[in-house]
């Protein structure tokens, strides 16, 4: 059966680097008979800039239709002075709430050609392969009340809610203890619950989860000593449960373990497996339209859709594959050049990795 691929290139470098998924995708269905179709729609700045609105009504349409959604990134300083409710990341923000898509996997792997781009020293970070469940409807990016006032004393104030029920924390639960029981059995959950009553209940409700899982090892940390931790000994992770906003920065901080932002994809997924793929780096509009923007973070969240949204993970590993082979070969984007080693632009980088893809067509 044809699977549907919405596809929203969004602002900055998304239009360059979903370019580059593209090709890898168009190789699949030429050379390999992937049965997939895309079309392609607006949402962020470029959505508000021809329509006047970051999230339109045809593109939400198109990806409810969709078996699953590649994304590339929305957002920019050309937008930042708009009102709040059409800023570009509200498009984001609306398609997360829209499609119900809770559950954020962001895997952080160390690809062995890349250990001398970490930030850390090669043998900290020697066998990196961990993952970051982070949940991703609730908390303070979405809790009410929120917003802006004067006090009574005329002084300016800002305000957020954290806020999580007991079913949003086991949902998210389940899929980490579920992801954790494919991979290593070990889980970690990441809270703040010595000074947050949200986190008490996250604490208590992961715990309580827990108890279906025996096979699974489950640990807690707070989170400052979780960043602190994933400087100090990262491969002691196996797979990592947080909440909305921690997962936001602790998967930031994993992902220059890994060499660079550049290299890190992610899975948004509902209940039932349909999902929103995109890399994890943003817009990055102070090298838009250089050609200089790593697309491997795009391709592997292209991966990752193959795998979770349309259950084909031989295609998602031959992609996987052709990445390594084209980082082996030497190619690298300026974000990951080292000496010895090819510089190539954002195109070159992606014709390496077909050119990788169909040395394994038999």
């Amino acid at each position: 059966m044809t699977k549907k691929i919405a596809v929203l290139p969004g602002d900055g470098i998304g239009p360059e680097i979903v370019a580059e998924a593209l090709k890898v995708l168009d190789c699949l269905v030429r050379d390999f008979g992937l049965q997939v179709e895309t079309e392609i729609a607006l949402i962020g700045g470029a959505a508000y800039d021809a329509l006047g609105t970051p999230f339109p009504a045809a593109t939400l349409a198109l990806c409810r239709a969709a078996d699953a959604v590649l994304l590339g990134a929305v957002g920019g300083p050309r937008w930042e002075s708009l009102p709040y409710e059409v800023r570009p990341e509200r498009g984001l923000l609306g398609l997360r709430a829209e499609l119900e898509l809770f559950a954020n996997l962001r895997p952080a792997i160390l690809y062995p050609p890349l250990a001398a781009a970490s930030s850390l020293k090669p043998e900290r970070v020697a066998g990196l392969d961990l993952i970051i469940v982070r949940e991703l409807t609730g908390g303070l990016y979405f809790g009410q009340p929120r917003g802006r006032r004067l006090t009574p004393s005329g002084e300016r104030e800002g305000y957020n809610t954290l806020v999580y029920r007991e079913s949003e924390i086991r949902r998210i639960a389940e899929v980490a203890f579920q992801t954790a029981r494919k991979r290593r059995k070990r889980l970690c959950s990441v809270d703040k619950a010595n000074v947050l009553e949200c986190s008490e209940l996250w604490r208590e409700v992961v715990s309580e989860v827990g108890r279906d899982y025996p096979d699974v090892a489950l640990s807690h940390l707070y989170v400052d000593n979780a960043a602190m931790q994933l400087v100090r000994a990262p491969t002691q992770f196996d797979v990592v449960v947080t909440d909305n906003m921690f997962g936001d920065i602790l998967s930031d901080c994993a992902a220059m373990l890994t060499g660079s932002i550049g290299m890190l994809p992610s899975a948004s997924l509902d209940q039932r497996g349909k999902g929103l793929y995109e890399p994890i780096h943003g817009s990055a509009p102070d090298i838009a339209g250089q050609g200089i923007a790593n697309p491997i973070a795009t391709v592997l969240s292209l991966a990752m859709l193959l795998r979770y949204s349309c259950d084909d993970a031989a295609t998602a590993e031959r992609v996987e594959r052709a990445v390594l082979a084209a980082l082996d070969a030497g190619y690298r984007t300026a974000d990951i050049h080292s000496e010895g080693t090819r510089k190539v632009s954002t195109g070159e980088m992606g014709d390496a990795i077909v050119a990788a893809l169909r040395a394994f067509n038999p």
